[in-house]
């Protein structure tokens, strides 16, 4: 799997106006490249969805359509998106912690193919919408585990988050669907953790939780037909260089799928994180007791991600000779520096004291590994600067993105 970065023949496209440079740019033949690598190891029986929430792009939705075997949406606005996107046909699963009646009646108008349900009371409310439309929704019951389970960067389940119904009290969520005439019981659904980087363990983790499912299926006289394990497969922005091991997951799940009820992942941040670059121009440099600081166009509210992670974001730069100003050219050399955003806030921040070889001001800096959870998670409109442009190549062509609402 490869790193995208942008050409200089793509750079100087990008740069080609007077107004300092910010944008996103996105590979979408390197995208596609990822889906197919991610997606040929998986067993007979597995379905692999994109969780639409790490990049809700409609390029990237209709570039990911034909690779994958549908998506994962957790609120309306996503089931519409991808409706408007990738068109009737696709299909479409619904997760999040928090359902309401307009959710429930969204997705069976626009024929969504199942809920993965997250407590007793959206039970008993995808139930009454349902039955009030005359249709039968399939449901999976969402799993916290009990736990303990094991370390990722986030996790959903084996602790006390809103996610999923406990394990404990899995018994009386069965006994509570059955009452539920207008819900269609599939199977079990388990997101317990993000962004783990350990394929060995993963592989533990989802062959315990097949192991589970069947044993309530078999205890509770169910209809066993899907098994979801969620996404959660690793990325490293420390070491952009380090890929998970699909296969090795793969392989400890082959002994497992194929007969019996279909395996499914619904993944984001694998497929999307890689192939696509956040350029932003230097603006100023200055130093600020002791410490040397690169003010950018751009900042966390088009790349919320660092920030939320609090990690420092890979970057390289790319050397701009153009200078039209009669003073000296502000640079800095061999010293770290913290590169910052152009918010009021000492909070926008992208990366702290990394060592330079050379910096000055009209360089640009390009962030690697941003097409997943960047643009989409910011807070675009603070303080109103203006947004980033948002290019696209596409077999050898560059397109701006399509304007969303």
């Amino acid at each position: 799997m490869t790193l995208f970065h942008p050409s200089p023949a793509q750079v100087a496209a990008i740069a080609r106006t007077e107004s300092p440079v910010c944008a996103f740019l996105h590979d979408l033949d390197a995208l596609r490249c990822q889906i197919r690598s991610l997606t040929a190891p998986l067993p007979a029986g597995t379905e692999f969805f994109y969780a639409v929430k790490a990049n809700n792009d409609p390029r990237v939705l209709r570039a990911l359509a034909p690779h994958v075997a549908g998506f994962e949406v957790a609120s309306s606005g996503e089931i519409l998106r991808v409706r408007e996107a990738v068109g009737p046909g696709a299909r479409i699963v619904m997760g999040g912690p928090a359902r309401t009646e307009g959710d429930i009646r969204t997705l069976l108008a626009h024929g969504v193919e199942r809920l993965h349900v997250e407590s007793l009371h959206s039970l008993r409310l995808a139930n009454a919408v349902a039955e009030r439309s005359g249709a039968i929704l399939p449901v999976l019951l969402r799993v916290n585990l009990a736990g303990p389970v094991p370390g990722a960067t986030l996790t959903m389940g084996g602790a006390a988050t809103q996610f999923g119904i406990e394990q404990a009290s899995i018994p009386d969520a069965i006994a509570t669907l059955r009452d539920c005439r207008a819900l269609r019981f599939e199977g079990f659904h388990f997101h317990t953790v993000s962004n783990n980087r350990d394929a060995a363990g993963h592989a533990a983790l989802c062959a315990a939780e097949i192991d589970l499912a069947r044993a309530w299926a078999g205890e509770h006289g169910l209809d066993l037909r899907v098994i979801n394990l969620g996404g959660g497969w690793g990325v490293d922005y420390a070491d952009p260089a380090w890929r998970f091991d699909t296969e090795r997951l793969a392989s400890a799940l082959r002994p497992l799928a194929g007969s019996g009820p279909r395996l499914q992942f619904e993944c984001g941040r694998i497929v999307a994180a890689y192939h696509a670059a956040y350029l932003c121009e230097v603006l100023d440099l200055k130093r600020s007791h002791g410490r040397a600081f690169a003010l950018l166009r751009g900042g966390t509210h088009h790349f919320r991600l660092p920030s939320s992670w609090a990690h420092d974001h890979p970057f390289h730069i790319l050397p701009r000779e153009e200078w039209d100003h009669p003073w000296p050219r502000p640079e800095i050399a061999r010293m770290p520096v913290t590169l910052a955003g152009e918010l009021c806030t000492p909070k926008d921040v992208l990366a702290r004291d990394v060592p330079v070889a050379r910096l000055r001001v009209g360089d640009l800096v390009c962030f690697e590994m941003a097409g997943a959870y960047g643009w989409d998670i910011s807070h675009h409109d603070f303080l109103c600067h203006a947004h980033p442009e948002r290019i696209f190549l596409d077999q050898g062509r560059m397109a701006a993105a399509e304007v969303t609402v």
